[in-house]
C-alpha cells in the first residue's frame, strides 16, 4: 500500500508530502489546478519517462519519493530478495531529474536503474488513466489487458519465442533452397581458406613466442659479450668486484668488533657479499647456455615471413588469424547445416509443432478467460446505464498464427446498436466507451494482484445515477484495495472514505498548485462546490451533506 508522497520542484509543486489512508480515498478540484499531477509525479518515481520539462520554473532539479508499505504485496518482496535489496517491510522509491534533463533513481537508498522501478512497481500501483478508453480500440491492448488478467502473461511470451524460432527455421530452409549454388561455391572457398590456416598450425601464443626468440637469436653475439664483460668485472678479471667486495667486508666486520657503530654496515656488506655471489652463478649459468644458432634464427625468421604472408593475403594482423580462423570454421558449420535441407526441413516441423503446442495452450486459456471476463463486464454495464449491452471477447482465428498466437484479439459490444456483436470501435460513443472502458478497468482490477489502483478521470462523459453507480463501485473495490481517484463527479467523491482537494493559487509572482486534506465540514464545502459551481447556497450544502450522509 502506497503510504507517502513526497514532492519536490515538479511541474506546479513546489514542496509537498501526502500521507495516504486505506479504502477508497478521492482527489478534486477545479479544472486546472493539477489533480494530475500527483498521479503524473507518482508514474515519475515508478519510472516512467523524464524529461527537463517535469522540472518546476526556476528550480535546479524535481525529486519525487514514494513509501510502500509490503504488507499486500509478495511479489514485490520476492522481487527485492531476488535483486538482493530486501528491506525491513518499507520500500522507498525515489526519483530525481535535473533542468539538463538527466535523471537518477533510488531503490531503498541504493543506486537503481529506471528498468528496476518499473519491474518492482507492477507488484505495488496499477494506474488507469483517463485516456485508457482510448488504448482499448487497438487489439494488441485487447490481447495485453486479456492475456494480463487471465495471468498468461508467460504463455503468451513463450509463444512469441516458438513463433520466432519457427520463423527463423523457415527463413534458413528458404536460404538454403533459393541459393544453393551460391551457398556450394561460399562453402567450397571456406573449405580451401580453412585447410591453409589448418596447415598454418598458427596461435596467439606462438606469435609472442616467435617474436621473443627471434630478438633473442638476432642478439646472441651482444648478449654473450655483455655477459662476458659483466663476468670478468665482476669475479673473473684483476681487480673483480668480488674481490674487492670481500676485502671490504672482511675489514669492516673486524672493525665493528671495536666499535658497534659499524655492526650494521658490515651485515649490508655482508648482504651485498651474497647478492654478488649469486649474481655471478646466474650470469655463468646464461653464458653456459648461451650461444649463436644461425641454423635456428634462420627457422624462425621463415616461420614469421610465413605468418606475415598469410596475415597479408587475407588483409589481416598476426595476431587477428585465429580469430579468422575461428570465424571460417563457425561459417562452414552453418553452411554445411545449411546444406542438409533434410535437417532443416526437420527443423522446421519441430519447430512449427511447438509453436502449435505452446499457441493452442495459450488460445484455451484466452477462451476460458475470455468468457468469464465478457460475463461480468456485461453485468457491470447494466449499472452503468448500459442497458440491455453485452459485452463479448472474440477470438478470431487467425491464418498460420502470429507472434500473438493463433488468434487476434477483438472486444465487441451487443445490444446498444442493433443485436449482433459488432466490433467495440464501431459501436460505442466516446460516452458509452469511456463507461465500458471503466467496467473493464473494474473488473480486471478485482483480479489484479496489486495492492494499491488509482484512476485518474477515468468517469469523464458520466453523470447522473451513473456516476452514483461509479462511486459505489469504486467504494466497494476499496474494501478490498487501496483506491485513489482524481474525479470531478460528486457523486463519486462523496463515497470516498477520504478526500483531497487540490487548488491552484499564485506566490511570488509564480503558480502553485497546493493539496488540502478535507475534514467532514471542508468535504462539504467541496462537494457543495462540485455541486453548484461559483455560488454556493444552503440548498448546494444541504444537498452534500446529504450525499454524505450526513443529517
Amino acid at each position: 500500500m502506497l503510504h507517502r508522497l513526497t514532492i519536490r520542484d515538479f511541474v506546479l509543486v513546489d514542496r509537498l508530502e501526502l500521507e495516504f489512508g486505506a479504502g477508497f480515498g478521492a482527489l478534486t478540484g477545479e479544472t486546472g489546478a493539477g489533480k494530475s499531477i500527483l498521479v503524473d509525479a507518482l508514474a515519475f518515481a515508478l519510472g516512467e519517462r523524464a524529461d527537463a520539462g517535469l522540472v518546476r520554473s526556476g528550480a535546479e532539479r524535481a525529486e519525487v519519493s514514494a513509501e510502500f508499505s509490503l504488507a499486500g504485496a509478495p511479489g514485490a518482496t520476492e522481487w527485492l530478495r531476488a535483486n538482493d535489496l530486501e528491506s525491513g517491510g518499507d520500500l522507498l522509491l525515489r526519483r530525481v531529474v535535473d533542468a539538463g534533463g538527466r535523471s537518477r533513481a533510488y531503490l531503498n537508498g541504493s543506486p537503481a536503474t529506471v528498468q528496476q522501478l518499473r519491474e518492482v512497481s507492477e507488484f505495488l500501483v496499477d494506474i488507469h488513466g483517463q485516456h485508457a478508453h482510448q488504448s482499448l480500440l487497438r487489439g494488441e491492448a485487447q490481447r495485453a489487458l486479456l492475456d494480463s488478467h487471465a495471468g498468461l502473461q508467460t504463455l503468451a511470451a513463450e509463444v512469441a519465442a516458438a513463433w520466432r524460432d519457427w520463423r527463423d527455421a523457415r527463413t534458413a530452409l528458404e536460404a538454403a533452397s533459393g541459393n544453393a549454388e551460391a551457398l556450394v561455391r561460399e562453402r567450397e572457398q571456406l573449405v580451401w581458406q580453412v585447410r591453409e590456416l589448418e596447415s598454418l598450425g598458427f596461435t596467439d601464443a606462438e606469435w609472442e613466442s616467435l617474436n621473443g626468440e627471434h630478438k633473442r637469436l638476432a642478439h646472441a653475439a651482444s648478449l654473450m659479450e655483455g655477459a662476458q664483460f659483466a663476468l670478468a668485472t665482476l669475479a673473473d678479471g684483476d681487480g673483480a668486484c668480488e674481490d674487492l667486495l670481500d676485502t671490504v667486508a672482511g675489514r669492516i666486520v673486524g672493525l665493528a668488533e671495536v666499535d658497534p657503530a659499524l655492526a650494521e654496515v658490515a651485515q649490508l656488506l655482508q648482504s651485498a657479499q651474497a647478492e654478488l655471489v649469486e649474481a655471478v652463478s646466474v650470469l655463468r649459468r646464461y653464458a653456459d647456455r648461451g650461444e649463436l644458432d644461425p641454423q635456428r634464427l634462420g627457422e624462425v625468421e621463415r616461420r614469421i615471413e610465413a605468418v606475415l604472408g598469410c596475415a597479408r593475403k587475407y588483409r589481416a594482423t598476426p595476431e587477428e588469424l585465429p580469430a579468422l580462423f575461428a570465424g571460417w570454421q563457425a561459417r562452414l558449420a552453418a553452411l554445411g547445416e545449411a546444406a542438409d535441407v533434410a535437417m532443416l526441413e526437420a527443423r522446421v516441423a519441430a519447430a512449427a509443432k511447438a509453436y502449435e503446442t505452446l499457441a493452442k495452450k495459450l488460445s484455451k486459456g484466452r477462451a476460458k478467460a475470455a468468457e468469464a471476463l465478457g460475463a461480468e463486464v456485461s453485468r457491470i454495464m447494466q449499472q452503468l446505464a448500459l442497458g440491455g449491452g453485452r459485452f463479448e471477447i472474440a477470438l478470431v482465428p487467425l491464418e498460420g498464427g502470429s507472434a500473438g498466437g493463433l488468434e487476434q484479439i477483438e472486444f465487441r459490444i451487443a445490444g446498444l446498436a442493433g443485436s449482433e456483436p459488432r466490433a467495440l470501435a464501431k459501436v460505442a460513443s466516446g460516452g458509452e466507451l469511456s463507461r465500458i472502458s471503466l467496467a473493464i478497468q473494474v473488473v480486471t482490477s478485482q483480479a489484479a494482484k496489486v495492492p494499491t489502483l488509482i484512476f485518474d478521470e477515468v468517469d469523464v462523459g458520466i453523470g447522473g445515477g451513473v456516476a452514483e453507480v461509479v462511486g459505489r463501485l469504486l467504494h466497494e473495490l476499496g474494501q478490498q484495495r487501496q483506491v485513489l481517484c482524481v474525479t470531478h463527479l460528486p457523486q463519486v467523491a462523496a463515497r470516498a472514505n477520504w478526500q483531497w482537494c487540490v487548488a491552484k493559487g499564485g506566490e511570488a509572482g509564480q503558480i502553485r498548485s497546493r493539496v488540502a486534506v478535507l475534514d467532514l465540514d471542508g468535504r462539504v464545502e467541496e462537494i457543495a462546490r462540485m455541486l453548484g459551481g461559483v455560488e454556493i447556497t444552503a440548498i448546494t450544502r444541504q444537498h452534500a451533506r446529504e450525499m454524505l450522509g450526513v443529517a
